[in-house]
């Protein structure tokens, strides 16, 4: 493969890296909403620190994104699927964007700052509002969802391309 048919490095290391990061942003939430066990607490703080870190790197990712060209999708993808393709990586990084602010802005009206780490600190970032917080709650979950969701559409098709069609896309990003 030609280097006009692969992401750049930093857009591959981002990929995977923020893959591993969201797949287990994912796996925890789901795990925290089910249970109340002892360890909830520590996996609540991680959880938070965690989705800075994600919103650090989407901010990255998408810097990346916009310095580096793409590989172009091959020929022979209808207009349709071209479209649809382009559609859910903006949904994608919407999604990647919306998770972590309406995580800090729900741990804000609940008044909580979030610790990163213990290296520094995000004050909260609304007033406390219970009204707020149950709202961004429910967006925050439901967020979680359609992120969901999405990853499963792009691992779909991804696979779908490798395995099926035998394409370069699935190539372009390994």
């Amino acid at each position: 493969m030609s280097q006009a048919d692969v992401y750049s490095l930093p857009a591959r290391i981002l990929h995977w890296a923020m893959a591993l990061l969201l797949f287990s942003l994912l796996l925890a939430g789901l795990a925290m909403v089910q249970s109340l066990q002892t360890w909830h607490l520590t996996l609540l703080t991680a959880h938070k620190a965690m989705g800075v870190l994600a919103l650090l790197l989407v901010v990255v990712r998408l810097a990346v994104r916009l310095t580096h060209t793409p590989p172009a999708l091959p020929d022979n993808l209808s207009a349709a699927q071209k479209h649809a393709a382009h559609g859910t990586q903006v949904l994608l990084y919407v999604a990647m964007f919306a998770m972590p602010i309406t995580g800090l802005l729900m741990q804000g009206a609940a008044g909580r700052p979030v610790s990163v780490f213990g290296l520094f600190t995000v004050p909260a970032l609304l007033p406390v509002d219970l009204r707020t917080y149950g709202l961004l709650r429910e967006l925050h979950g439901w967020g979680a969802w359609g992120l969901i969701a999405l990853v499963l559409l792009h691992i779909t098709a991804a696979l779908h391309h490798g395995l099926v069609k035998r394409d370069k896309v699935l190539r372009s990003m390994l």
